[in-house]
């Protein structure tokens, strides 16, 4: 008869006919066991799980659910064999459709015979187990039948559950007895010779040497059960005998290898041998995956993950092009510079998705200790392998792309400096031999591709950075994050918050309100936030029944779940006093717009500045004052503009750190406006190094500064004439929204930035 019913999936043990047992389970198996305990079927299938198409073993055990105990555990009785005919995944358990195996009867003689060795077999062991009671040698002579006297014996004799399932397979009661009588006769054998080697020992026991004949007795029995000292070394040296290691690395192996069989099992020194050689069995030595070096199959996968990020695109193609019409080329090391939540970490997923190769991830932010990176000398208690090592045993291939996280956030501390140790690690020309002072025998590193990430390269050191080709992965704009949003984030977050099949969208208007008025930030982590947490409200409309598909976020509807907006446009309420300029920052988490202040009092001629300013800034204000002071007239500010008065510089937001070049020609402005009474435009903002003789030096950042003025809503910017090029990276609706206006000279910027020319203001030609 054809029954349905749920499975019980067992990884390692099996449930012979006749038998009571506990099933461990979850919570969700547990209540349906409690639901079909008290259904009038009770019945389920317990089966072996395997590897096969059909996932369970087809020979299976019909059992009753007779309860569930109060920790959760399936108390069930096993009834007779199924044939498993087709198994189904479902929650909270799967099910199976099986038909019930009829119960074979056997007679003669060669069967009495079989159970009565059986029986005997099973006295003896009995025998040597003082412990079991008698009850049990006569519940043996109870069960006449020879099937379920198998079924039973192999119930209550250890072994491996493949032998048990064997059993289980066995329908001949024959066949079956005969599997039983091998299992008890290779039992009775262990316990025999458990038992000698007990008598052995305690005839040797005294008092002064108790310690020692235990670790004797210890010894004794590992070696009788194959699982002593030589047992270790003869497994090592079998798996690393299959290893393709270099010959100079075997010999070293070769030797340890000798050295770990001679060296008793209470010397400290084994663990320390043992553990060696299990790392080198470990490593992938020669292990390889095949790369995959369609350009258009790349070019797909990183379309289809990331938007925009075209120099980074373009970089990974052209190693995938030259690698397949060269056949073999170093992996090159790769550095993606960007600020937070701009992709650096899932681009380089991306990239070992499009390689077909393996990804492994070492963070190395606040990392302090050069042995993180290149390890531990063995002879040190606790010592390990460093990171790069311990990745590559993770991925078990010797060609992974390896993504080296925060490379620029590594510290030195008193155990040495981990930048440092990265110097070989990441050199083509060396790291095909790179020794872990752990393992100490060189492992080839050249075919690993390494990505570090990192949000600036200030705090890397010259020569680390000098290895690595930098790849700066900009801010995104509005319309870049617009697009990022619709395609990975939301359709990500709606999924997470069990709403994957629901017909939500969001308008276009509140998408952009949702950017613009509650993330400030050059990537896209905030972003992905704040969708989160309108995922949670539509979330909650769902589980109260109260959601109506198709579902439409609407612009008025983002205040209510995501409360007052946090950003919007800066509106100054001193704009169009003398003396505030609006400056344009880089930070690691994208662009920035700062507002310089200057203040004129009375005093002694004195220069002061505030906001918590580094010595660039601070040199920068100085030079720019002594230009205006050396310039005075031609300026229109009076011949001694700080007779009897003070100047103060001030940049607001004091609790944050500000340092750097971009803020002369800011500086300057603000200077300039103060003291001869002209406002500068409320809707400019600038950079650009300043000197003393006049002239606007180029600085770096100049996308990220466009792109926070645009945000902001600024219309006009002034940047050096020398960074012209790199306007080519800004998007072409931002170049086409804003005014840029390139200067080469201090006088070209009072042109472009001061609101209204005075009467007193002569700018030199």
């Amino acid at each position: 008869m054809e029954l349905k019913l749920p499975v019980f999936v067992l990884e390692d043990a099996v449930l012979l006919p006749g038998a009571v047992a506990r099933l461990d389970t979850d919570a969700n198996g547990a209540a349906l066991a409690r639901t079909v305990a008290a259904s009038e079927e009770k019945r389920v299938v317990v089966a072996l799980s395997t590897e096969s198409e059909l996932g369970v073993h087809p020979i299976a055990t019909l059992a009753r659910v007779e309860g569930v105990s109060r920790d959760g555990g399936v108390i069930v009785t096993a009834l007779g064999r199924v044939r498993v005919l087709e198994f189904e995944e479902g929650e909270p358990l799967p099910s199976v459709r099986a038909e019930e195996v009829p119960v074979a009867t056997a007679q003669g003689t060669e069967v009495e015979a079989l159970a009565l060795e059986a029986r005997r077999i099973a006295r003896d062991i009995l025998a040597l187990l003082p412990a079991i009671p008698a009850q049990v040698a006569q519940a043996l002579d109870a069960v006449k039948d020879p099937g379920a006297l198998a079924d039973l014996l192999s119930h209550h004799v250890p072994a491996e559950a493949s032998d048990k399932q064997k059993v289980l397979e066995a329908l001949d009661p024959v066949e079956r007895l005969k599997l039983v009588v091998a299992l008890l006769v290779r039992r009775r054998e262990v316990l025999k010779a458990a038992h000698d080697i007990e008598g052995a020992v305690q005839e040797k026991v005294s008092k002064a040497e108790r310690e020692h004949i235990l670790r004797k007795k210890l010894e004794a029995i590992q070696n009788e059960l194959g699982e002593g000292p030589a047992s270790d070394g003869d497994e090592l040296g079998k798996k690393i005998a299959s290893l393709r290691l270099p010959e100079d690395v075997r010999t070293q192996v070769d030797k340890e290898l000798a050295r770990l069989k001679k060296l008793p099992e209470q010397s400290p020194e084994r663990s320390v041998s043992r553990s060696w050689l299990q790392w080198i069995a470990d490593l992938p030595w020669g292990v390889f995956t095949e790369d995959n070096l369609e350009v258009e199959n790349a070019r797909n996968v990183l379309d289809a993950d990331h938007h925009g990020l075209e120099k980074v695109k373009k970089r990974v193609l052209q190693f995938l092009a030259v690698r397949r019409l060269r056949g073999d080329l170093k992996g090159p090391i790769l550095c993606l510079v960007g600020a937070p939540g701009v992709g650096k970490t899932s681009l380089g997923q991306s990239i070992a998705r499009a390689m077909g190769r393996k990804f492994a991830r070492v963070s190395l932010g606040g990392v302090r200790d050069e042995a993180e990176i290149r390890g531990h000398r063995r002879t040190y208690v606790g010592a390990l392998p460093g990171r790069i090592v311990q990745a590559l045993k993770r991925v078990g291939t010797a060609n992974p792309v390896l993504m080296l996280d925060e490379i620029d956030k590594l510290g030195a501390g008193y155990q040495g400096d981990p930048s440092a140790a990265l110097l070989e690690v990441l050199d083509p020309e060396q790291n095909r031999t790179f020794a872990d002072h752990y393992l100490e025998v060189p492992f080839d590193l050249s075919k690993v591709l390494f990505i570090a990430t990192a949000n600036t390269l200030e705090t890397i050191p010259p020569a680390l950075r000098d290895r690595m080709e930098v790849l700066e992965i900009p801010s995104y704009t509005s319309e870049e994050k617009a697009a990022i949003a619709r395609a990975h984030l939301l359709p990500k977050q709606l999924e997470a918050h069990g709403l994957s099949g629901a017909k939500v969208e969001l308008t276009d208007e509140a998408l952009n309100r949702i950017i613009a008025a509650h993330t400030r930030e050059a990537g896209v982590r905030g972003l992905e936030k704040r969708l989160a947490d309108v995922c949670r409200t539509l979330a909650v409309e769902k589980a109260s029944g109260t959601l109506v598909e198709p579902r439409r976020v609407e612009f008025e509807e983002i205040e209510p779940i995501l409360g007052p907006d946090r950003f919007q446009p800066e509106v100054r309420e001193d704009a169009g006093v003398p003396g505030v300029a609006a400056g344009l920052a880089w930070t690691p988490v994208g662009g920035e717009v700062l507002y310089v202040e200057a203040l004129r009092m009375p005093g002694k001629g004195q220069l002061i500045l505030s906001g918590q300013l580094g010595d660039v800034m601070k040199e920068s204000a100085r030079a720019a004052l002594s230009y205006v002071q050396a310039n005075a007239v031609q300026l229109g500010v009076g011949e001694k503009p700080l007779d009897g008065w003070d100047v103060h510089v001030h940049v607001p937001a004091g609790a944050t750190p500000k340092d750097g070049p971009s803020a002369g020609v800011t500086l300057f402005t603000a200077l300039v406006s103060l003291l001869s009474g002209v406002p500068v435009r409320t809707d400019t903002a600038m950079t650009g190094e300043a000197t003393l003789r006049g002239r606007v030096l180029p600085v770096g950042g100049i996308k990220e500064k466009v792109l926070a003025a645009h945000r902001l809503g600024l219309k006009r910017v002034v940047i050096p004439q020398a960074c012209a090029a790199e306007l080519r990276e800004i998007p072409q609706h931002v170049r086409d929204e804003l005014e840029i206006v390139l200067v080469k000279r201090m006088d070209e910027v009072l042109t472009a930035a001061l609101d209204r020319p005075a009467p007193e203001l002569r700018v030199a030609a």
